[in-house]
């Protein structure tokens, strides 16, 4: 048979557990029709590639993006970044940079919460430094914000405006006024303001650089986890990826969702996935997954939890029950979608865990969907062994795991739950389906983008100075608990064949076999013998998608 190249001398890790080694492998048509060893070559004419013995692997499958989101922050201003000591401190800085900077519309500034010293601005405070024009002081994480009156009035944001999702996403009040200070989706319409004014050769700009990162780095499939709060430009630059892919400028396939983060629009946005699916069915381009927030972030204590936060007491909220996770997935499962939810404390997986199990009894075997937890930072143990036994994928964000537990998160978390955080090698071990992933909402230089260092701190949980980062980046002291640390070949399948099985994929993508699409990576070095520490400093010297070359 003639065939368009053949393999030979190769080391390759197939991420087939039928056949994990091969040392040929031949391409026609951009599928693979062969994997094995150079006996099996004879049967295939066509030029012959001696790779003396050079590592193969898949392309990536990075199972938990963002595609949309990045694009708005490649053009918003999130301000000043500074690190005060307390609210006078932080009240001090805005204020002189006000009288150094004045006549600017809008004043944005960036600092993390923990630097306020537990103490609270208001809008009051901000009017005092700021009463001409608009001042707005993002968290962080930009999962929640302080305004003054001025961005107050013009957002429409009132003391009988209600609460997206009450002790979740909320407006905070004091005697019934709002302050000024709001979380989650209640601040990301501030934090996104004017998104919808980007113009299409913006969003094809900012795009064509992920793509192009992308190709460099082997990856060549995504989840796109969505934008929440911002369907409207969502779908705008979903438009935009189907246009490029119809022009064939879009060789990475993505995966992608709709956004529910609130309960009392569940019926909308279970017409507007299944909408989304009619509407985005390109070749690398499609739609059949519901993503919902469940909860928050843990640095500002909006992760719900199942054991109350130490220094304050609150366990945080869920945007979902059990039975209305239950409600969705039995509606899903019948229109042939799936679910992807983002889960960072312990009650919010459990949340999502009691729904499947509720769903599961109900609809016995007419339960074929795949549901995703995401994230996944604190877990309790008794729901560690449930997502095997349940099938829920567990995803991870192994960029995550070098450290924020110890110190940072001890006050919040108590030294327990901050010492026993991203358990994900008791998942695996459990017989559940882990993925990796990397969650970024930002382009920027791509650094926690590439999925070596993934690999690299999910092995090594720390990040020591052999790592492929900036020095501000180091984190040297390995993350507790040791025995949650992946090995390299755990690390690659996670990023293959499992983000295959998660993003439903896995017939034609996620590992090297007969049939399946020629997406596969070229190193220099064996992957399976580099030491762990520096891991991060590989990178393929060839990349091909569907047997084509792409770097």
């Amino acid at each position: 048979m003639k065939a368009d190249q053949i393999i030979k001398n190769a080391k390759i890790f197939t991420s087939d557990k039928n056949n994990p080694q091969a040392t040929a492998l031949v391409v026609k048509d951009g599928k693979f029709i062969y994997v094995g060893n150079e006996a099996g070559l004879s049967n295939y004419e066509g030029e012959v590639t001696d790779m003396g013995g050079k590592f193969i692997m898949p392309g990536i499958i990075d199972s938990h993006v963002h595609v949309t989101i990045p694009v708005a922050f490649e053009y918003a201003d999130l301000g000043v970044r500074f690190e005060p000591n307390g609210k006078e401190g932080a009240i001090d800085f805005m204020a002189a940079y006000i009288k150094e900077h004045p006549g600017q519309k809008c004043y944005r500034f960036l600092l993390e919460r923990r630097f306020l010293n537990g103490e609270e601005i208001t809008k009051e405070d901000l009017d005092a430094v700021c009463p001409d024009s608009e001042l707005i002081l993002l968290e962080g994480e930009c999962h929640s914000n302080w305004v003054n009156s001025k961005v107050l009035k013009r957002m429409g944001i009132a003391d009988d405006t209600p609460d997206p999702v009450p002790g979740l996403a909320y407006y905070v009040r004091k005697d019934g006024h709002v302050t000024g200070n709001s979380f989650e989706t209640a601040s990301w319409p501030i934090l996104f303001d004017g998104v919808n004014d980007l113009t299409d050769e913006q969003i094809v700009t900012s795009i064509s650089r992920w793509i192009e990162f992308s190709k460099n780095a082997g990856v060549s499939a995504v989840f796109d986890a969505g934008f929440p709060e911002h369907n409207p430009i969502h779908e705008r630059m979903y438009e935009i990826l189907c246009k490029l892919d119809k022009e064939g400028k879009l060789p990475i396939y993505i995966d992608g969702c709709y956004v529910l983060t609130r309960p009392s629009k569940m019926h909308e946005a279970i017409e507007e996935v299944k909408r989304f699916s009619r509407k985005f069915n390109s070749e690398h381009l499609k739609v059949h997954t519901l993503k919902i927030f469940m909860d928050g972030t843990l640095k500002i204590e909006t992760a719900a939890q199942v054991t109350p936060y130490v220094d304050t007491g609150v366990t945080g909220t869920t945007a979902f029950k059990p039975d209305q996770v239950a409600e969705i997935l039995k509606v899903l499962n019948e229109a042939g979608l799936d679910l992807h939810v983002h889960t960072v404390g312990a009650a919010a997986s459990r949340v999502v865990l009691d729904g499947v199990e509720l769903a599961q009894k109900e609809l016995g075997d007419k339960y074929q969907m795949k549901v995703t937890c995401a994230h996944l930072e604190v877990q309790a143990d008794e729901d560690l062994p449930r997502f095997a036994k349940l099938g829920v994928f567990a995803n991870y964000t192994p960029w995550w795991h070098c450290g924020g537990g110890p110190g940072v998160l001890t006050p919040m978390l108590g030294e327990k739950r901050a010492t026993t955080m991203y358990r994900c090698k008791t998942v695996w071990d459990s017989g559940a389906t882990v993925a990796w992933s990397s969650d970024n909402v930002a382009y920027g230089d791509f650094m926690t983008w590439s999925p070596y260092l993934g690999m690299e701190i999910g092995m090594v949980r720390r990040i020591s100075e052999k790592a492929c980062v900036p020095e501000y980046f180091i984190c040297p002291v390995p993350n507790p608990p040791a025995e949650e640390r992946m090995n390299t070949e755990e690390m690659i399948i996670g990023y293959t064949i499992n983000g295959a099985k998660q993003l439903g994929i896995e017939a034609t993508k996620g590992s090297i076999e007969a049939g399946k699409d020629a997406d596969f990576l070229v190193f220099d070095n064996d992957l399976l013998a580099a030491e762990h520490d520096g891991f991060s400093h590989n990178k393929p010297a060839e990349v091909y998608f569907g047997g084509k070359k792409m770097n």
